[in-house]
């Protein structure tokens, strides 16, 4: 299948319980209990980014770069608003803590029919929760800022 691309369809957010931040590898994470959060419309973008380091040399005018931190920024999650969801439910309450709660993503993209899918771990703060009701045709939503600090453990797909 080399060269073939996967659609977001059939991709799934989990929200698992507050975690320590010591929680940090692949069975630590596949041993917790998941709910799924349900109606996603969309999953923004989230993954490491290092910050610039930079330094201006006098005696030649050049700018040297590194890099500094790395920051596996901000998940942004629209869901449309379903009050009997479960994982919504879960999102909410997170939202009005300051604990740090597991997530798991599941991607559609397994290699063979028997195989498993990837999957992505990692930890997050809520960092809002936002109604968006919108105009009269519109499907009223919830939007959730998840702000990732720790690493995000991948598993390949099968």
């Amino acid at each position: 299948m080399a060269g073939d691309i996967t659609t977001a369809t059939g991709a799934k957010i989990f929200i698992g319980p507050s975690v320590p931040a010591t929680t940090d590898t692949e069975a630590e994470f596949a041993a917790l209990t998941w709910t799924e959060i349900g109606l996603v419309e969309s999953l923004g973008e989230f993954g490491d980014e290092s910050n610039p380091v930079n330094f201006s040399s006098l005696n030649d005018g050049r700018v040297r770069k590194a890099k500094g931190t790395r920051d596996a920024g901000n998940l942004a999650l629209t869901v449309a608003r379903d009050p009997s969801d479960a994982g919504q439910d879960a999102l909410i309450a997170a939202e009005g803590t300051n604990s740090k709660y597991a997530f798991k993503v599941t991607y559609p993209d397994r290699l063979t029919a028997s195989g498993t899918d990837g999957v992505d771990y990692f930890r997050a703060l809520v960092m809002s929760k936002r109604n968006n009701v919108g105009s009269a045709d519109n499907v009223i939503r919830r939007s959730f800022q998840l702000g990732i600090d720790s690493a995000i453990i991948s598993i390949d797909p099968t």
